[in-house]
């Protein structure tokens, strides 16, 4: 493990699935991550949306067998949840600051240096993107890639600074009510998900609307007042160097916002995958869609899936649920000199195989 300062410490608990639940004290307050793999493996690091835990937020993707195959084959994947976000966490003191989007992205290094990781892959949900995006400016050298999903790399408009703070009045006084879930869901996912087959909620609506129950509203308030306070990356966009995947649903409301990264990181380093008929968390509801494209971006940095995996995801093309999606791939990002393979751009279609 890591250095063991006065700063730095650590309670662990074995959980179901595999894992570790481990609560580590930054020089910024404690925060929970979910160890889940061999640690001597390469490590792989997410970071979830406002109001949402790693469990919601990524098993989706992750209990998708072929993803399952693919990532815990290759990586040690380190959940870390925001602080009070995870699940039973209590309600922060009044007394202790709220952390801004830097303040966490410094947590993220602390986390990396107790685990002793000195480069990672990142994998965040459009404020975890955001948190991880800046912890990639901040220390280029420590992050392999980065996968993101709905990203945000702007300073809020006037319309969103104004609607999160209505939601944090809300949360304010009347905790996790009706009204704030309903913004939350729209924020998350798509309409046609959102009022089910015949007006019937989802399965997954009704997971995450559990979850909503959970959380502590004063809690998911700070998170949010951290991203309102966000400030504009797009000038730092340019300097980073490790390679990108974007994945946005064309539903989502930070769609606008994904593709505007997109380009200003240039198509030499960053590729862009739009979801049809998709909300901002892909990873939750279409998540099949983001199972190729990674691969290919995984395979540039040497990182395979069993092979009777792959032919079994190629060869089976009836799968109803996966959705259609349009790919940005640039030829640059994909070539030899880049990612060492050569792939063509990648384009799905519906119930229409790789």
């Amino acid at each position: 493990m890591g250095d063991s300062s006065d700063s730095v410490s650590i309670d662990i608990d074995m959980v179901p699935l595999g894992g570790k639940e481990c609560v580590v004290k930054t020089s910024r307050g404690s925060v929970s991550v979910f160890v889940c793999g061999d640690q001597e493996k390469p490590a792989l690091i997410t970071y979830p949306d406002v109001a949402l835990n790693y469990s919601f937020c990524f098993q989706g993707l992750f209990f998708c067998p072929d993803a399952a195959s693919l990532f815990l084959h290759n990586f040690c994947i380190y959940h870390i949840d925001a602080p009070g976000h995870e699940l039973g966490a209590d309600v922060i003191s009044e007394d202790a600051p709220v952390l801004s989007l830097d303040d966490l992205a410094e947590q993220v290094v602390e986390v990396l240096d107790f685990f002793s990781l000195k480069k990672v892959l990142c994998l965040g949900v459009t404020a975890g993107a955001y948190i991880l995006t800046l912890f990639a400016m901040k220390y280029n050298e420590r992050v392999l890639g980065l996968i993101l999903v709905s990203p945000i790399c702007k300073a809020p408009s006037w319309t969103e600074w104004l609607y999160n703070k209505v939601l944090m009045n809300l949360l304010y006084f009347y905790g996790m009510c009706g009204v704030l879930k309903e913004c939350l869901l729209q924020r998350y996912f798509s309409k046609e998900l959102r009022i089910g087959i015949h007006g019937e909620e989802s399965d997954i609506i009704q997971a995450c609307l559990r979850l909503l129950d959970q959380r502590q509203s004063l809690n998911v308030m700070r998170f949010l007042q951290a991203i309102n306070e966000r400030h504009d990356l797009t000038e730092d966009l340019k300097k980073l160097q490790c390679k990108t995947l974007i994945f946005v649903g064309e539903s989502s409301p930070f769609q606008p916002e994904s593709v505007y990264m997109n380009a200003a990181m240039g198509r030499k380093s960053c590729a862009l995958v739009e979801v049809q008929a998709c909300g901002s968390l892909v990873t939750e509801e279409y998540p099949l869609a983001m199972l190729i494209p990674i691969e290919f971006f995984l395979m540039g940095f040497g990182y395979y899936r069993q092979q009777q995996h792959f032919a079994s995801s190629s060869s089976n093309g009836s799968n109803p649920a996966t959705p259609s999606c349009h790919s940005c791939i640039a030829p640059e990002l994909l070539s030899p000199e880049s990612l060492g393979i050569k792939l063509k751009p990648i384009k799905t279609r519906k119930g229409i195989g790789f």
